[in-house]
Protein backbone atom coordinates (compact mmCIF):
# COMPACT_ATOMS: atom_id res chain seq x y z
CA UNK A 1 0.00 0.00 0.00
CA UNK A 2 2.82 2.52 0.83
CA UNK A 3 1.17 4.58 3.50
CA UNK A 4 2.88 6.97 4.85
CA UNK A 5 3.41 7.52 8.59
CA UNK A 6 0.12 10.38 8.68
CA UNK A 7 -1.96 8.06 6.56
CA UNK A 8 -1.14 4.95 8.66
CA UNK A 9 -2.01 7.14 11.88
CA UNK A 10 -5.41 8.08 10.70
CA UNK A 11 -6.00 4.48 9.54
CA UNK A 12 -5.15 3.56 13.05
CA UNK A 13 -8.28 5.88 13.87
CA UNK A 14 -10.45 5.13 12.08
CA UNK A 15 -10.19 1.10 11.66
CA UNK A 16 -8.77 -1.85 12.76
CA UNK A 17 -5.63 -2.41 11.20
CA UNK A 18 -4.05 -5.22 8.65
CA UNK A 19 -1.57 -7.30 9.30
CA UNK A 20 1.24 -5.37 6.67
CA UNK A 21 -0.05 -2.47 8.44
CA UNK A 22 0.87 -3.74 12.05
CA UNK A 23 4.74 -4.67 10.90
CA UNK A 24 4.92 -1.19 9.87
CA UNK A 25 3.89 0.30 13.03
CA UNK A 26 6.49 -2.24 14.76
CA UNK A 27 9.53 0.56 12.77
CA UNK A 28 7.92 3.25 14.04
CA UNK A 29 7.70 2.82 18.08
CA UNK A 30 5.46 6.66 18.54
CA UNK A 31 2.89 5.09 16.02
CA UNK A 32 3.09 1.69 17.74
CA UNK A 33 1.96 3.24 21.21
CA UNK A 34 -0.60 5.20 19.65
CA UNK A 35 -2.08 2.27 18.61
CA UNK A 36 -2.35 0.75 21.95
CA UNK A 37 -3.61 3.55 22.91
CA UNK A 38 -6.85 3.70 20.21
CA UNK A 39 -7.27 -0.05 21.03
CA UNK A 40 -7.40 0.42 24.74
CA UNK A 41 -9.87 3.39 24.46
CA UNK A 42 -12.30 1.24 22.00
CA UNK A 43 -12.07 -1.52 24.71
CA UNK A 44 -14.03 1.34 27.18
CA UNK A 45 -17.62 1.49 26.93
CA UNK A 46 -19.26 4.74 25.90
CA UNK A 47 -21.04 6.82 28.44
CA UNK A 48 -24.51 6.98 29.00
CA UNK A 49 -25.94 10.63 27.48
CA UNK A 50 -29.15 12.18 28.38
CA UNK A 51 -31.42 11.88 25.78
CA UNK A 52 -31.76 15.70 25.15
CA UNK A 53 -27.46 16.16 25.28
CA UNK A 54 -27.83 17.31 21.60
CA UNK A 55 -30.34 19.73 22.36
CA UNK A 56 -29.16 21.15 25.71
CA UNK A 57 -25.33 21.65 23.98
CA UNK A 58 -27.56 24.04 20.93
CA UNK A 59 -28.90 25.40 23.24
CA UNK A 60 -26.28 26.40 25.39
CA UNK A 61 -24.35 27.43 22.25
CA UNK A 62 -27.35 29.72 21.19
CA UNK A 63 -27.50 31.23 24.38
CA UNK A 64 -23.13 31.96 24.82
CA UNK A 65 -24.28 34.00 21.28
CA UNK A 66 -27.01 35.95 22.41
CA UNK A 67 -25.20 37.21 25.04
CA UNK A 68 -22.19 38.11 22.81
CA UNK A 69 -24.22 39.73 20.20
CA UNK A 70 -26.11 41.96 22.54
CA UNK A 71 -22.45 42.68 23.40
CA UNK A 72 -23.11 42.51 27.14
CA UNK A 73 -20.62 40.28 28.50
CA UNK A 74 -20.03 41.31 31.77
CA UNK A 75 -16.94 39.25 32.11
CA UNK A 76 -13.45 40.54 33.66
CA UNK A 77 -10.84 40.48 30.35
CA UNK A 78 -7.60 41.91 32.40
CA UNK A 79 -5.68 41.95 29.24
CA UNK A 80 -8.18 44.70 27.20
CA UNK A 81 -8.54 46.10 30.89
CA UNK A 82 -5.16 47.14 32.19
CA UNK A 83 -3.90 48.46 29.19
CA UNK A 84 -6.88 50.85 29.16
CA UNK A 85 -6.59 51.58 32.78
CA UNK A 86 -3.32 52.42 32.42
CA UNK A 87 -3.49 55.03 29.24
CA UNK A 88 -6.79 56.60 31.96
CA UNK A 89 -4.10 56.86 34.70
CA UNK A 90 -1.23 57.99 32.49
CA UNK A 91 -3.52 61.28 30.82
CA UNK A 92 -4.89 61.77 34.27
CA UNK A 93 -1.27 62.44 35.58
CA UNK A 94 -0.11 64.34 32.83
CA UNK A 95 -3.50 66.10 33.18
CA UNK A 96 -2.70 66.81 36.61
CA UNK A 97 0.73 67.91 36.54
CA UNK A 98 -0.51 70.47 33.77
CA UNK A 99 -2.95 71.79 35.75
CA UNK A 100 -0.38 72.50 38.54
CA UNK A 101 1.83 74.23 36.19
CA UNK A 102 -0.85 75.94 35.23
CA UNK A 103 -1.97 77.15 38.76
CA UNK A 104 1.27 78.18 39.89
CA UNK A 105 2.42 80.11 36.95
CA UNK A 106 -1.45 82.36 37.14
CA UNK A 107 -0.52 82.47 41.07
CA UNK A 108 3.22 83.94 39.96
CA UNK A 109 1.25 86.64 37.84
CA UNK A 110 -0.87 87.47 40.12
CA UNK A 111 1.67 88.31 43.34
CA UNK A 112 3.82 90.31 40.07
CA UNK A 113 1.07 92.12 39.31
CA UNK A 114 -0.29 92.89 43.14
CA UNK A 115 3.77 93.52 43.80
CA UNK A 116 3.88 96.32 40.79
CA UNK A 117 0.37 97.87 42.05
CA UNK A 118 2.12 98.54 45.78
CA UNK A 119 5.16 99.82 44.24
CA UNK A 120 3.15 101.92 41.88
CA UNK A 121 1.07 102.89 45.39
CA UNK A 122 3.92 104.04 47.45
CA UNK A 123 5.48 107.54 46.60
CA UNK A 124 9.14 106.90 46.48
CA UNK A 125 11.34 108.84 49.39
CA UNK A 126 13.16 111.97 49.02
CA UNK A 127 16.45 112.69 47.84
CA UNK A 128 17.00 114.13 51.40
CA UNK A 129 16.03 111.16 53.54
CA UNK A 130 18.56 109.20 50.95
CA UNK A 131 21.22 111.59 51.68
CA UNK A 132 20.43 111.27 55.77
CA UNK A 133 19.66 107.25 55.17
CA UNK A 134 22.74 106.14 58.00
CA UNK A 135 21.43 108.92 60.42
CA UNK A 136 18.03 107.55 60.35
CA UNK A 137 19.07 104.17 60.49
CA UNK A 138 21.01 104.61 63.39
CA UNK A 139 18.48 106.43 65.06
CA UNK A 140 16.17 103.67 64.78
CA UNK A 141 18.22 100.66 66.35
CA UNK A 142 17.89 100.75 70.46
CA UNK A 143 20.27 102.44 72.30
CA UNK A 144 22.39 100.63 74.72
CA UNK A 145 22.57 100.98 78.50
CA UNK A 146 25.76 102.58 79.59
CA UNK A 147 27.59 99.67 81.65
CA UNK A 148 30.00 101.33 83.73
CA UNK A 149 27.13 103.74 84.95
CA UNK A 150 25.07 100.67 86.19
CA UNK A 151 27.50 99.26 87.78
CA UNK A 152 28.64 102.57 90.03
CA UNK A 153 24.99 102.90 91.13
CA UNK A 154 24.66 99.01 91.97
CA UNK A 155 27.42 99.31 94.56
Amino acid sequence: MGNKPSDLRESLWRRPLTDTERAALRAQPDLELEARLTESLAKIPDAPVASNFTARVLAAVELEETRRARGWNFSWNWHALFPRIAVTAAVLVFGGISFQHYEINSQRTLLARNVAQVAAAQPLPSVDALNNFDAIQRMSQPARADEELLALNLQ
